[in-house]
């Protein structure tokens, strides 16, 4: 049995290399050896062959005989990682990233909404309002009216009753951590309150189409403030 200290070592060398590898410092000199990491690190081979087994179980990297252990092409890579997404979107040159993922919510989350709408879960749907709820409280409050947020957004993945939207939780908490953050910067205010209470509004009242648009509006706004920022 792993020793927790162990386990603990390993993932914070995970860490460590995982932001090394995805802000691209190993581009050019290549990935270190077993022998150059745990010199570097202090650590034993057994953490370090763990920390680099949970990396190519990422996509990260590969081994290979004879050829040693390679950084993988960012198209390898698995995205729908919480960490590996939390990665990308640390990197100081990470807005396109937040651009693809604000994508992949517009195609996500407005459906989640509409099916919110027609399932009726009333239990479900009591956990977006403590969201919004939440969010309302929380005003003045920039760290726990963010969680909120998050909580809100991530309800209606599970009022949905699809489990396939209920297990993109992990990935969909993690990014929209530093999402949000992003787009709270760029438009100098929190969440709009009455925005997200139109969706919550169009569920409970079983209006799938307006439950979708009103999804879809928070959304595209998000969109054009990240694309904004890009172009500047």
């Amino acid at each position: 049995m792993r020793s927790e200290l162990g386990v603990s070592l390993a993932y914070g060398l995970l860490a460590s290399l995982g932001q090394s590898i995805v802000t691209g410092e190993f581009e050019k000199k290549g990935f270190p050896t077993e022998a150059e990491l745990c010199a570097k690190f202090g650590a034993s081979r057994t953490v370090m062959r763990e920390a680099v087994k949970m990396l190519s179980a990422k996509g990260l990297i590969s081994s290979r005989q004879r050829q040693g252990t390679r950084v993988e092409p960012v198209e390898n890579w698995n995205l729908l990682d919480p960490d590996v997404l939390r990665w990308l979107m640390e990197r100081p040159y990470s807005n396109k990233i937040f651009l693809e993922f604000a994508q992949m919510r517009l195609a996500i989350e407005p459906a989640a909404a509409g099916l919110a709408a027609e399932l009726q879960d009333k239990r479900a749907i009591a956990g977006i309002r403590e969201g919004l709820q939440a969010m309302i409280d929380h005003a003045g409050q920039p760290d726990l009216a963010l969680q909120a947020d998050i909580d809100f957004h991530v309800a209606i993945l599970k009022a949905s009753g699809n489990p396939f939207f209920w297990r993109l939780k992990p990935l969909i908490t993690n990014a929209l951590h530093l999402s949000i953050q992003l787009t709270n910067k760029i438009s100098g205010h929190m969440a709009d309150i009455h925005a997200h209470e139109a969706i919550l509004i169009a569920i409970e009242k079983g209006d799938a189409a307006a439950a979708r648009k009103a999804s879809e509006d928070i959304l595209l706004e998000s969109l054009n403030f990240i694309e904004k920022a890009q172009a500047e």
